[in-house]
């Protein structure tokens, strides 16, 4: 069975005890800061590639490196090896990959791993190794432990050594449950003791108990002292992000919190799609990693047991999903935001020289809302690293979209409304070219009885229940950023939902969709849930439109 992130989310419970380990934040910052004067001194040994300086992840030379890029499940799929390729394609710096030490899954052989190192240095890709059999220890009965893993990382030494530029080493995956997590700090000590023992010079990655999320604040509390077992001084904290963060205050201040004390940290794994412990806060995530200059890692490339999570449809980068397109062509996303290590010519400081103006874009197929824009693509000395399309509006411009080929897609427009839209190509080094010239596009009408709705209730209790809509493309298009509107007949309200966002006026409400739920493929459905408020009668809304258009019961 591939690994889905089910384990991993809170139940119901742990949304009080997230609310009590916030209080307990606050005494935590204190525990944290102390570790300043180490993170800024520590490190008996001379850094060798990528490294940590001042609590920042740098490269050999001392460039900054930001990751961005995505989980890639290879122990589960070694054949798949071209993902590598396809996920460099659009735009990634790095990629984690997962292998198993042979407790819990087969193990992936010296040769194999290897031929990772290999491949990630041949797509100039930054390579996160990662043991995934410690995933749940303490909960997960089938789990092994971070020792356990370390002899796996010992045992591959000399195909480890030596490749201190290009790869991290992440010890463990979420190698603690949610059963006393305060026994995650010892092991996780003790594992970082036994590589550099073992000679290991390359930066360590650990992650958070709690199954990554770390929402009862051990690894925030006990950071100084794990750190300060390194006797390089050349450790990484990584948090693993879904649906514990699912606020924008709990992401900001747990990210933060190491930032202050100038502690590394990258957010290692992270999803978008919702479940019913709730929804995280994506959004929040890349921002705040964009504005404080943290790596981040999505979950996962494709392959996933829930295929809500996979990035890419069976593997094909031609057929991202929702939660895809959010990750590689969303604002503060891959393309617009990643940075070629400098080890591979990425960030070159002596390349001032901006690539060529782009073609004149052209559009094509135009709807209601999107429309697919191409051009000529642009010339640069060193190598071209993406383009960031623009909507022009008099001397405003707004930045709509960002891509690595010379097309792109750009969605949530609104019906029957002219655009303009032009297109700038930059570099590794960040040098832009002129603005291309302009196109006008004028998006379609509303779609017309393109849709049906199923509208059902799961269950109900006094004054609340809880409702499902299954919203169905039946037309032969794609359907993209939706609005979803209808009325509530009994004066009921919804107090929660996932997958979409409400917008509630009187018994009147309207629905636009999560970025996962975004686009409804021709033939296609999402689903919608939610809870609501009730009087003594719960009557089920009896009609729906969608972008204006009526839609029929299915």
């Amino acid at each position: 069975m591939r690994r889905t992130r089910s384990t991993t989310r809170r139940n119901p419970l742990t949304t009080l005890l997230a609310a009590l380990a916030t209080l307990v934040g606050l005494a935590v910052v204190g525990a944290l800061c102390p570790a300043v004067a180490h993170a800024e001194s520590s490190g008996t040994q001379a850094a060798t590639g990528l490294h940590i300086s001042d609590g920042r992840l740098v490269e050999g030379n001392g460039n900054d490196f930001v990751m961005r890029g995505v989980n890639h499940a290879h122990t589960w799929y070694p054949n798949q090896t071209q993902s590598l390729a396809d996920i460099k394609a659009l735009g990634a710096n790095t990629v984690r990959v997962v292998l198993s030490d042979g407790y819990r899954w087969a193990k992936n052989s010296a040769a194999d791993v290897a031929n990772v190192v290999a491949q990630c240095k041949a797509n100039r890709l930054i390579c996160v190794l990662e043991v995934h059999d410690t995933t749940g220890y303490g909960e997960e009965a089938a789990a092994g432990t971070l020792d356990h893993a370390a002899d796996y990382w010992i045992s591959l030494k000399d195909v480890l050594a030596g490749q201190e530029n290009y790869i991290i080493i992440n010890i463990g995956n979420e190698p603690w449950g949610n059963t006393d997590p305060a026994g995650w700090t010892e092991p996780t000590t003790a594992a970082v003791k036994k590589l550099r023992a073992a000679g290991f010079e390359h930066t360590i990655m650990v992650d958070a108990p709690n199954w990554g999320q770390d929402w009862q604040g051990v690894m925030r509390a006990n950071a100084r002292s794990v750190y300060a077992a390194d006797t390089t001084g050349n450790l990484i904290f990584s948090i693993h992000m879904y649906s514990v963060f699912d606020t924008a205050t709990e992401i900001t201040d747990y990210l933060n919190a190491f930032v202050d004390a100038r502690l590394p940290i990258v957010i290692g794994e992270f999803g978008g799609p919702a479940d019913q412990w709730g929804d995280p806060d994506e959004d929040t995530m890349m921002a705040t990693a964009q504005q404080l200059k943290l790596g981040y890692l999505a979950w996962s490339w494709s392959g996933n047991t829930d295929p809500i999570l996979d990035l890419a449809t069976n593997f094909d980068p031609k057929q991202l999903s929702s939660w895809g397109e959010r990750i590689f062509h969303g604002v503060n996303g891959i393309a617009e935001t990643a940075e070629e290590a400098t080890v591979f010519g990425g960030g070159n400081p002596s390349d001032t020289q901006a690539p060529t103006t782009p073609g004149t874009p052209a559009a094509s197929a135009v709807t209601a809302t999107s429309a697919t824009l191409a051009w000529t693509a642009a010339t640069d000395n060193v190598g071209v690293a993406g383009y960031d399309v623009v909507r022009v509006s008099g001397s405003t411009e707004t930045k709509v979209a960002a891509s690595t080929t010379a097309s792109v897609t750009v969605t949530g427009l609104t019906a029957a409304t002219p655009y303009t839209f032009a297109v700038y190509a930059r570099d590794a080094a960040g040098n832009r070219s002129a603005r291309s010239a302009t196109v006008n596009v004028t998006t379609a009408g509303a779609p017309s009885g393109t849709c049906s709705v199923g509208y059902r209730i799961v269950g109900e209790w006094q004054g609340g229940f809880q409702g499902e809509i299954a919203i169905r493309n039946t037309g032969t298009a794609a359907i993209t950023g939706w609005k979803l509107a209808f009325t509530f007949p009994d004066g009921q309200s919804v107090t929660n939902m996932w997958g979409g966002t409400p917008n509630q006026s009187g018994g009147s409400v309207s629905v636009t969709p999560a970025s996962y739920t975004s686009t409804i493929a021709a033939g296609g459905s999402v689903t919608v849930g939610f809870t609501g408020s009730k009087g003594a009668t719960n009557t089920a809304p009896t009609g729906f439109t969608l972008d204006g258009a009526p839609c029929s019961a299915g």
